[in-house]
């Protein structure tokens, strides 16, 4: 077996199919949308390079700059509301017994194996400001019950609502098996040293999860900035450009619009800020390990 890994036919067989993949699957197009960024393109006719002209008015344009800060502001959701939330559900779902904990895991991943447009148009008849639930809800509480939730001033925080709980199962899930590959002997040994769930849970279960939470958090702020489906259903960016996000954006540029070229600038400088979240918070995260380390 030794010989036969060590046979340099053998290694460059076993990595040609991975490594095409990539040349054809990812590099190919990205630097294919990088020249086209550069270029007048409608998507049919000639191709006319233009320089930096598409950045430059991608600088000035309050739609592009909209749509980027609702991206960030759903990362932050992400991060700061639906990740911490998974974290402590799947934690509590592990000292779960029996059927109950399958139970739960099933009732908390159910929303992401139904149909976006199921779960868009559900959210639709939640929000109808004539019968919507929450009117409803509204009007049991002898509240004002005709609230337009997708109008001006609610549609961003409805819409992140959506969103949230939308992605909630697979976060969780991500959390649940990571928590579920960590020796329940050390849970055991601070049982027996008189340690409760709180303790355990921030001095065993968020150290020893330190990866998952780093995948877990570059995973939601990349989800964040192509979220595209569920707003493109719900909303589809409306009213104005109140809820556009990155990715919806983008479309509507290069499809509606017929802007090719203009949507492939966008999409480049979508490219740099995923490689930059990236970076920073593999940084992040690597400076936190050293301090804890010298600590």
């Amino acid at each position: 077996m030794k010989k036969l890994y060590s046979n340099k036919v053998v290694i460059l067989s076993l990595i040609t199919p991975g490594l095409l993949t990539f040349l054809l699957a990812i590099l190919a197009p990205i630097c294919v949308s990088i020249y086209f960024g550069f270029t007048d393109f409608a998507g049919i006719g000639e191709v006319k390079f233009i320089g930096i002209e598409n950045y430059k008015v991608l600088i000035r344009d309050e739609g592009f700059w909209m749509s980027l800060k609702n991206s960030l502001l759903l990362a932050v959701g992400f991060i700061v509301i639906q990740h911490p939330i998974a974290l402590v559900t799947a934690a509590v779902l592990d000292k779960l017994q029996g059927k109950a904990e399958g139970f739960f895991r099933c009732v908390y991943f159910i929303p992401n194996v139904i149909s976006v447009a199921i779960i868009a148009y559900l959210w639709k008849f939640i929000y109808n400001p004539n019968f919507g639930l929450f009117n409803k809800l509204l009007q049991i509480l002898g509240l004002e019950g005709n609230v337009n939730w997708l109008g001006s001033g609610m549609a961003i925080w409805s819409v992140l609502l959506v969103l949230i709980w939308h992605g909630f199962g697979w976060g969780m899930l991500i959390y649940y098996t990571g928590i579920k590959n960590i020796d329940p002997v050390l849970y055991e040994a601070a049982a027996i040293d008189g340690a409760d769930f709180k303790q355990a849970f921030f001095s065993i279960t968020m150290p020893l999860m330190k990866p998952v939470i780093q995948m877990n958090v570059t995973m939601a702020i990349i989800a964040a900035l192509k979220q595209m489906e569920t707003v493109y259903l719900l909303t589809n960016g409306g009213p104005g450009n109140e809820t556009q996000f990155l990715a919806n954006f983008l479309y509507k540029q290069a499809f509606k619009s017929y802007k090719y070229g203009y949507g492939n600038a966008i999409s480049v400088i979508f490219i740099i800020i995923c490689l930059v979240a990236t970076v920073v918070l593999n940084k992040i995260f690597a400076d936190r390990e050293e301090r804890r380390r010298k600590a």
